[in-house]
């Protein structure tokens, strides 16, 4: 039916382009998901990374500020050269201040001091371990915004260590080295933020409402918001370069491919229009007697640039096209052709087993053009057998009308290739059959030890057990026709006796027998 109706150009180019279509959209979307789950892994890489970078910059200042911390219990000046010293030495760091009772007494950038801390950094809480706050500016860089940190003194609550640190803490560089994979980084604190979007310090609420990525800081109140796009441009065009490349692909390989198909419909008719087929006999054999009874007449294409084309592919073809009708009746002719000749070496009565396809039996002019064909044929002369194959199921009640009909005409049945089809059985159950045709495939099991050397054993018993005439084809050693003709098979065929012949060759190969 998929083929019937894809069979002319404007509907195959229909199809392909639906084709296309779906591939296209198949491949873009599919491209687009593997490059959004690409960035969404780099993106948490980079989050990774800036935390892991963040946590050990902490980490060693943490460790610097419990250094500090028995420096908080001695005056000023004796100590305001070691806390510069550790001030220089301590990257990013503006300067280390000593704190005791609220205020901050020592700088390490201007020695003496006598500042409440609530004044320098209102947001910090001396009662927490560690807290953080985000400056606008410090006394010396009033413009140049810092992170404030505070580190109590785990031995003397009301004292610790306040430092406060370059902006340039932020990830600025590693943003730098992958700013094509995220619009921006915000460090947090509280309602504060340093971004990337602004030189100064912004509240958190002018942020971005829907930031990629946030992880925390360990330890510290501060977390991190990533800024990035879920596909940018480059991946949209991208992905949408990979739809039409699969699209266009996708739909000139289904018009080809469609294309192909048509043309072996046409080439079918052309084949029939030109004479391209004929028709060759096999010779029939009655066991146990082995005297030549009959024939089955078998389909040929010699074609003219492709040379011998197996009937199994141009059948196929034929049915799959809607052409296998055509094809029956071009048989039926090049039958009466030869038929003439053929009844010179057959004796009247003689079986004449003609092959034919369930998709034609439920054609509408099926019983006219056997009409036709018995009308071609040398009157009264031959015992007409057709051979119904399993390739397709047959429409029970049709078939068993057809059936019927043909033995009111006179004519025989035949289940061609028993037990290699989906329906034998059911054939066997359902319809009111005379022969049954044993498959080569059987057939070459004997003397040997096989899988269907036993289902042959019971092919041959049920044929037995429904009175049915049984033929053997492709019987090819004496030891397959012994052994045949030994459990009661009726009729054999095969390269054993002759390969199937023109009617010239036919002729002679009789004339030898005799």
């Amino acid at each position: 039916m998929f083929d019937h109706y894809f069979s002319t150009p404007k509907r195959i180019a229909v199809l392909s382009l639906l084709i296309g279509l779906f591939c296209a959209l198949t491949a873009g979307s599919l491209t687009a998901s593997w490059l959004y789950h690409k960035r969404q892994a780099s993106y948490d890489v980079l989050t990774q990374d800036i935390r892991g970078y963040m946590e050990a910059f902490f980490g060693e200042l943490g460790a610097t500020a419990q250094a500090i911390q028995p420096l908080t219990m001695t005056d000023c000046g004796n100590i305001v050269s070691q806390l510069t010293s550790h001030a220089a030495f301590n990257v990013n760091v503006r300067a280390f201040l000593l704190v005791k009772e609220g205020a901050a007494y020592c700088s390490s950038a201007t020695g003496h001091m006598n500042m409440p801390l609530k004044q320098m950094a209102a947001g910090i809480d001396i009662n927490k371990a560690v807290d953080l706050a985000i400056m606008e500016g410090t006394p010396m860089l009033p413009n140049k915004p810092a992170i404030a940190v505070w580190y109590r003194n785990p031995l003397v609550p009301d004292r610790g260590i306040f430092t406060t640190l370059n902006v340039n803490l932020t990830p600025y560089l590693l943003y730098t080295e992958r700013q094509k994979d995220v619009n921006g980084i915000a460090l947090v604190v509280g309602d504060k933020a340093l971004t990337t979007l602004s030189p100064r310090v912004i509240p958190v609420d002018q942020l971005g409402p829907h930031p990629t990525r946030v992880t925390d800081l360990d330890g510290y109140p501060m977390s991190l918001w990533l800024y990035g796009d879920i596909l940018t441009t480059e991946d949209i065009q991208l992905s949408l370069l990979a739809g039409l490349v699969v699209g266009l692909s996708g739909g000139l390989l289904c018009s080809l491919i469609l294309m192909m198909r048509l043309r072996n419909g046409r080439e079918i008719q052309t084949a029939i229009r030109r004479n391209q087929f004929h028709i060759v006999w096999q010779p029939v054999i009655k066991a146990p007697e082995m005297k030549f009874t009959g024939v089955e007449v078998l389909m040929r294409w010699a074609h003219p640039s492709a040379g011998a084309i197996s009937p199994d592919a141009f059948i196929a073809w034929a049915e799959a096209r809607q052409l296998i009708v055509p094809l029956t009746r071009h048989l039926f002719t090049l039958i009466a052709r030869d038929a003439p000749r053929l009844s010179q070496v057959l004796p009247a009565g003689s079986k004449l087993g003609i092959n034919l396809a369930p998709s034609h039996l439920h054609a509408p002019e099926f019983k006219q053009d056997i009409l036709d064909l018995v009308d071609a044929l040398p009157p009264n002369h031959f015992q007409l057998v057709f051979e119904i194959t399993e390739r397709d199921m047959l429409n029970e009640n049709e078939a068993s009308d057809v059936f019927n009909w043909l033995h009111q005409q006179g004519f025989e049945i035949a289940v061609d290739d028993f037990g290699t089809g989906h329906s034998a059985l059911i054939y066997l159950e359902r319809f009111k059959l005379d022969y049954l045709k044993i498959d080569r495939g059987f057939v070459s099991s004997i003397g040997m030890e096989t899988v269907t050397t036993p289902v042959l054993d019971a092919v041959i018993a049920l044929a037995k057990r429904l009175d049915m005439t049984t033929v053997a084809e492709g019987v090819e050693t004496q030891e397959q026709a012994r052994w045949l003709v030994d459990q009661g098979v009726n009729y054999l065929q095969g390269y054993l006796f002759s390969r199937p012949l023109p009617i010239g060759e036919l002729i002679e190969w009789q004339a030898r027998q005799d």
